[in-house]
């Protein structure tokens, strides 16, 4: 090595024998898995409805014929078995764990699944969360999946880096809401995707209006937050709009979260399908 060598290869133009090439961190699927196309589900920051969101793409991609999986790698705040009415044990060997299956159809794996008391918190450093987001793609036997979807934890830390650089990703859909603050520190999660060559399929917009049941006017509850400026700044051309709907959330509460049905939220999964897809078959 040469004394006036940086260590950064990638910089330099040379060739000689301590040059590395750029390391992968993608983790091997488990050999009884699978699993075609991989869309992250992400938000600057909690309370926004990132896991309403990522239930709602996978039973729309569910109803559309695919054979659809949902691993949950909000670790510490794990909800999507309750959403979807899952409360059954999950099956394995010691070289293996079988997801659990909703209802309707879909692959799970949540930590909620394994723990012995879903209510007990998680404390745990992120680096022991990381590599349980890692074993859940690796040690699962998903099978034959056409479109997993991944509810990430929020934020960019730890374990979004783990998402994003263990799992091949093929796409992210950014859930905000209306509000000016929550919109700039999505844009954090919409630039961390940008940093690591992942796709920005589209953005949801949770909580952007009540439609009155009477006159059927709509009122934004929480004002206007510019999401078409914010995507249109980013060069994202889906954008998609969920109102507060009262029956949304008895849904969720009951665990029959796939049984909702919102248009827009519909047209807008066919759509971002089609992306990951490049308008084919999976």
């Amino acid at each position: 090595m040469s004394e006036n060598c940086s260590g950064n290869c990638e910089s330099c133009g040379k060739t000689c024998g301590d040059r590395s090439a750029p390391q992968s961190f993608l983790a091997p699927q488990n050999p009884k898995s699978n699993v075609r196309k991989v869309i992250a589900v992400a938000s600057g920051k909690g309370g926004v409805g990132k896991s309403l969101v990522a239930t709602l793409l996978a039973a729309a991609f569910a109803r559309a014929g695919k054979k659809t999986a949902i691993l949950d790698a909000d670790i510490t705040g794990p909800s999507i078995p309750a959403s979807l009415g899952i409360d059954q044990e999950i099956q394995g060997t010691e070289h293996e764990l079988v997801p659990a299956t909703s209802r309707g159809g879909i692959k799970v794996m949540s930590l909620n699944l394994l723990l012995e008391d879903p209510a007990s918190p998680v404390v745990w450093r992120g680096p022991v969360i990381a590599g349980v987001v890692k074993q859940f793609w690796s040690d699962v036997a998903w099978g034959d999946v056409d479109v997993m979807v991944v509810d990430m934890p929020p934020g960019t830390g730890d374990v979004p880096l783990t998402v994003f650089q263990s799992l091949h990703v093929d796409g992210a859909v950014i859930v905000t809401t209306p509000q000016q603050l929550v919109g700039q520190i999505v844009g954090k999660a919409v630039k961390m995707a940008g940093m690591m060559d992942i796709p920005v399929l589209g953005i949801v917009e949770n909580m952007a209006y009540f439609k009155c049941p009477n006159c059927g006017a709509e009122h934004s509850i929480y004002g206007k937050g510019g999401t078409d400026d914010f995507a249109q700044r980013h060069g994202i051309d889906e954008v998609c709009r969920i109102p507060i709907d009262p029956a949304v959330s008895a849904a969720v509460d009951a665990g029959r979260a796939e049984e909702i049905r919102i248009a827009a939220m519909d047209d807008f999964a066919r759509r971002i399908l089609d992306k990951v897809q490049g308008g084919g078959a999976a």
